[in-house]
């Protein structure tokens, strides 16, 4: 199972110099969970930045995962990774997901680097 960071969504659908990165992760629909936060960030981002429209288009495209919704044993588990790890609520729902659905996470965030199961890479500028 892979599991792509908000972060690397906007990445690819920008077509920035990691997407290619994390073209295998995305284009894999079969073996990709997506958050439901990983929607709102998208959506919000996209839609700050261009359009509507975009945004829906970008949302619809990463539905075509598995989308995995908040519920009580992420949000919990989420809070114990949270204080461990020392990153923010947001951050420790994907991870939290990607540990409970044993995926690999794909990201670009460096609050992640050198925690268990995931594959980062560092953002090109």
């Amino acid at each position: 199972m892979n599991l792509v960071d908000s972060c690397g969504w906007l990445e690819y659908f920008a077509d920035e110099p990691n997407a290619a990165f994390f073209a295998p992760a995305i284009e894999d629909k079969v073996q990709q969970i997506v958050p439901s936060i990983c929607l709102y960030e998208v959506y919000k981002r996209i839609l700050q930045q261009r359009s509507e429209r975009d945004a829906l288009r970008a949302v619809a495209i990463m539905q075509q995962g598995r989308v995995i919704d908040l519920d009580a044993r992420i949000t919990l588990s989420a809070v114990l990774n949270g204080m461990i790890s020392v990153i923010d609520m947001a951050n420790s729902v994907i991870y939290t997901v990607a540990q409970i659905h044993q995926a690999k996470l794909w990201t670009q965030d460096a609050h992640f680097k050198g925690l268990a199961g995931v594959r980062y890479a560092q953002k090109q500028t």
